[in-house]
């Protein structure tokens, strides 16, 4: 694998705009309940899915293609749609901004474990040292370049949802490049070709492979927000800001985000889409920076320097 212009492009995005996701996640949980906010994103989702994706389950012959494989259809949407933006929303009302970025980069990590656990996928060492180096940078952004602010980090019960969001996650992007048979070669499900493709059938397409994923996980994600209005009863506040809010997580952190990410791990692979994953925090942090009118400092250059290694280092053969 070549980290070409493309592929960083491909890589880089996503933790951008997930990043932008948590600061708008964290304005927005107080007014509306987290688990129904994911479940109001993802059903926003899919009425534009529903304009860009329909070929998927167009004909009777689709449906029953995308029925027959409920079972990894049903875990990816559990994984990526219903629980993972579910677990952070859910964090970010208990936990602080420092303990969630901070848990959030240890997804290089996960993604490494998640490999030897399930797949048989055994790290090479530049793997395991461009994660250290990774998560160093983080760390160093967290710390404002004091390494001693780490140890003043208490870790509450939002933490634990973190720590949840980040193995899920880690196992949805694992199987994106690891699917079932099912899901590979010739038998991929197909849909009838355009003009590109001279009406031949062709492949799913990520539009297309992203509406099917949150068909299943609207079920969870649906489910686990009556569970909450039943449970922890809240009343939502719809206002103007929360209007502007879903906007962006349905068009940025949603469509883009998966659109990308689902592309940039079967190029790259897991492991290497996992210490791009950490620009995350960076992100964040720079956000949350700028937010406060705080200049960059120092510290910045080094965090960035430190995860571009990570980057070069876990790439390499």
């Amino acid at each position: 694998m070549t980290l070409t212009p493309r592929l960083i492009l491909l890589l880089t995005v996503p933790p951008l705009l997930w990043a932008g996701n948590a600061v708008v996640g964290r304005l927005t949980v107080p007014l509306v309940p987290p688990l129904l906010l994911n479940a109001v994103r993802w059903a926003v989702v899919l009425l534009v899915l529903l304009v860009l994706g329909w070929r998927a389950i167009a004909s009777a012959q689709q449906r029953r293609e995308v029925v027959s494989r409920w079972r990894y259809l049903g875990l990816i949407g559990l994984l990526g749609v219903g629980a993972y933006n579910a677990l952070q929303y859910l964090a970010l009302t208990t936990s602080t901004p420092i303990n969630v970025t901070l848990i959030a980069a240890s997804m290089p990590l996960w993604m490494l474990l998640v490999g030897v656990l399930f797949f048989r996928e055994h790290p090479r060492w530049q793997q395991v040292a461009g994660a250290a180096l990774s998560l160093a940078g983080v760390a160093t952004v967290l710390s404002r370049g004091n390494p001693a602010a780490l140890a003043d980090v208490h870790f509450v019960q939002g933490d634990l949802y973190m720590l949840m969001a980040s193995a899920s996650w880690a196992g949805y992007s694992w199987l994106l490049v690891r699917p079932p048979p099912s899901m590979q070669g010739s038998a991929r499900p197909m849909v009838p070709g355009g003009p590109q493709t001279q009406g031949a059938p062709r492949p799913w397409n990520w539009a297309e492979f992203l509406l099917v994923q949150t068909l299943f996980g609207l079920l969870w994600a649906g489910s686990a927000a009556g569970l909450e209005a039943v449970l922890t009863p809240r009343q939502p506040q719809w206002t103007p800001w929360v209007g502007v809010a879903i906007a962006y997580i349905v068009i940025g952190p949603s469509l883009l985000a998966y659109g990308f990410w689902g592309r940039a791990v079967a190029l790259a692979g897991p492991a290497t889409a996992g210490v791009f994953a950490n620009l995350t925090p960076l992100f964040a942090a720079l956000m949350s920076t700028a937010l406060l009118g705080e200049a960059p400092h120092l510290y910045h250059g080094a965090a960035f320097a430190l995860i571009v290694a990570g980057i070069l280092v876990s790439s390499r053969r």
